[in-house]
């Protein structure tokens, strides 16, 4: 028996998220039915980050024990032809047999996507949340620093959470922009992506983070009021749930 990882990357859109469920069909179920075809085997995959309903990820991390004779680096290969198109293994390798991708020390890097414009472009529909206001990215950007560092996020957290410890880490917290191509009708628009590296992040927190961070955008809030909210460790303080298709599971990194 031996235990493979995988690198896991998605088009979350058809999806009700990445853990197994009974409203709907899920990436961990195709991934388990999948592998248990290919092996011959019955298969039940780990994941390292149950991503939510119509959230992607170019970099989840998955691994489960196998008997196959297959070559660890080839079942990647092997496992893309029996997946859909909007699912894709980037990797496979052997891990210790009691490596686990939970509960080992990681950093996750998050990306969410705005598309900031007067009309909305359907080619971008189901991967960037289209906002159609202005919004003042120097005020986002002075939020967004109140939030690095090590800090009890109760504040941003969806109340359906049962973690009890609610305390993390963000280690950067970056807004880019970059000016949009195309027609006419969308160049005085703009792609802005929130960026955000941690150590692990609480149900709902990056989407909750980013609705709170267009309010500031936005001069919902100031600045100074992301500090007061997040001091405060009350769900409600805090702005809505921006939509899930604009976030991306960029990585997951692992120390050596």
């Amino acid at each position: 028996m031996k235990r493979i990882r995988i690198i896991v990357a998605y088009d979350g859109t058809g999806y009700c998220g990445w853990q197994i469920q009974p409203n709907g069909i899920t990436i961990e179920e195709v991934l388990n039915h999948a592998l248990s075809g290919l092996l011959g085997e019955p298969i039940r995959i780990i994941g390292a980050s149950r991503t939510d309903s119509g959230v992607h990820a170019l970099g989840n991390v998955a691994v489960f024990d196998t008997k196959t004779r297959i070559p660890p680096e080839r079942i990647s290969y092997a496992l893309n032809q029996h997946l859909p198109d909007d699912i894709v293994i980037v990797r496979s390798e052997e891990v210790p047999g009691d490596w686990h991708p939970r509960y080992c020390n990681c950093v996750k890097t998050y990306e969410y996507h705005i598309f900031n414009a007067k009309v909305p472009d359907p080619v971008r529909r189901r991967t960037a949340y289209f906002v159609s206001y202005p919004l003042d990215l120097g005020e986002m950007r002075r939020a967004a620093a109140y939030l690095i560092g090590e800090h009890d996020f109760a504040s941003f957290c969806n109340i359906k959470t049962s973690v009890e410890d609610t305390v993390r880490t963000i280690y950067e917290l970056e807004i880019l922009e970059r000016s949009v191509q195309g027609p006419e009708d969308y160049r005085d628009g703009r792609e802005i992506r929130i960026r955000i590296r941690g150590n692990g992040f609480l149900y709902n927190m990056v989407r909750i983070i980013v609705g709170t961070l267009l309010r500031v955008g936005r001069k919902y809030y100031t600045p100074e009021q992301v500090k007061e909210i997040l001091e405060a460790k009350n769900r409600q303080a805090a702005g809505v749930t921006a939509p899930p298709q604009g976030l991306v599971l960029e990585k997951i990194e692992y120390p050596l």
